[in-house]
């Protein structure tokens, strides 16, 4: 078990969203698929958005904001979307995003585990590597860093709070 303790970028401008929340991982075995739990605030309330691509960064590193959290994760050199931390577009509802995702390809075992690196909120949608371009290949064209945070260990309790949130919402 995993989380990443989401803070906005310190190069922000007050004019764009301070997103802070969480995003949680669980992997019970080594070959197993990862899942993820993305639970965040701060998104504008209007429900009319475009996404936001949400990305794993090679570093851990935030002394910088998150622009010292490197490139995206690409241990084995391909083109975007098909790196590893390439989780796609989140749509806010109400300002929030509430999303759990399953049978993920990055993992928290062995030489290309996503521990201590990052995950970053962008801006902006990804484009999926279809935007006939060199960054569309690398990043999806998904424009500046919201937010960021640092993936650490955490224990189960975390995960089947979140877990129940994310949910339960949608049998109401």
């Amino acid at each position: 078990y995993t989380t990443c303790e989401m803070k906005p970028s310190s190069k922000i401008h007050a004019d764009k969203p301070q997103v802070t929340g969480q995003v949680l991982f669980r992997q019970c075995y080594s070959h197993g698929r990862l899942e993820a739990i993305f639970y965040l605030d701060g998104f504008p309330l209007d429900n009319n958005q475009s996404g936001r691509a949400i990305h794993i960064h090679e570093l851990g590193d935030l002394s910088n904001g998150c622009d010292s959290t490197g490139g995206h994760y690409n241990p084995f050199s391909v083109n975007h979307p098909r790196h590893p931390g390439d989780f796609g577009n989140f749509f806010p509802k109400e300002g929030k995003i509430r999303k759990y995702k399953s049978n993920l390809f990055a993992t928290m075992f062995g030489p290309h585990s996503i521990m201590g690196r990052s995950v970053v909120i962008h801006e902006q949608e990804d484009d999926m590597g279809k935007g006939n371009n060199k960054a569309s290949l690398e990043n999806g064209n998904a424009g500046k860093r919201l937010a960021c945070c640092v993936i650490g260990i955490c224990n189960k309790n975390l995960w089947e709070e979140k877990l129940s949130a994310v949910t339960d919402k949608k049998k109401r």
